[in-house]
């Protein structure tokens, strides 16, 4: 299988995998001005040459858009395989090219958000202890930081004190979100329009630097929604998923 990696030069033209469609359409226009802006801090995309989810995305994890440290480590965003190309150890491919190229930039090791349990946006925590992983530090309701150390006395990485010190205070529903994933950028403005349509309130607070992202009070710094101070979910909500939420508050 053929690999593509994005550069400043190609990113125009390719496709980023998770949202296929052309660069007018909003979420891929936000998805690539945040990838053009990342890639000159060592922010790796790469994909197979196919036309669907097959990519895994890396960053120096220092400039990694989450409340980690993990000095000199290699901080995996996304590895995503679904569909059709399920089955064909694409995962095994991309996986292995980041580990090469990781230890070819001298990281100690690799870093990924997982659960405890398989769930929708976060790696698939069986396949990584499968692969090596272990976990490393844990953060509540059920996010585990996995990491990969590339020698066994490499320093181990934990999540900062700003998920652990929690305090989201604001009452109603706070929404924190990142441009690092394209699905925000349709869906975040339509549940904040249905919030304010029926006077509910609702806080975003957009997060635009990594500077912001790596103090964030939750460990998913691309969509995490809280209500009252309660973490809800991780998961981007279409109208309809939101719509429930509202059911399920009595609202």
């Amino acid at each position: 299988m053929e690999l593509v990696k994005l550069t400043q030069d190609n990113i125009e033209q390719e496709h980023i995998c998770c949202a296929i469609a052309n660069n007018k359409d909003i979420q891929v226009m936000s998805k690539k001005n945040w990838l053009k802006e990342r890639l000159d801090e060592g922010l790796v995309f790469l994909k197979c040459n196919v036309r669907g989810k097959c990519f895994i995305e890396y960053i120096p994890a220092e400039y990694a858009w989450v409340p980690i440290e993990a000095k000199d480590y290699m901080y995996i965003n996304c590895l995503w395989v679904s569909g059709q190309f399920k089955g064909h150890r694409y995962s095994n491919l991309l996986l292995n090219e980041c580990i090469e190229d990781s230890k070819k930039k001298g990281k100690k090791g690799l870093v990924i958000l997982s659960s405890k349990k398989k769930m929708g946006y976060l790696s698939d925590p069986k396949y990584m202890k499968y692969k090596g992983f272990r976990t490393v530090d844990t953060a509540n309701p059920y996010f585990e930081l996995m990491y990969f150390p590339f020698t066994e006395n490499a320093a181990k990485p934990c999540f900062k004190n700003s998920v652990h010190q929690q305090e989201i205070i604001a009452k109603g529903f706070e929404l924190y979100y990142t441009n690092q994933c394209p699905f925000t950028a349709k869906y975040v403005p339509l549940i904040e329009n249905m919030a304010q349509t029926r006077g509910i309130d609702f806080h975003v607070i957009h997060i635009q630097s990594k500077e912001d992202a790596q103090n964030a009070p939750t460990p998913f710094t691309t969509f995490s929604l809280f209500y009252n101070g309660e973490f809800v979910t991780h998961e981007t909500l279409s109208e309809k998923k939101f719509e429930k939420i509202l059911v399920e508050k009595g609202l």
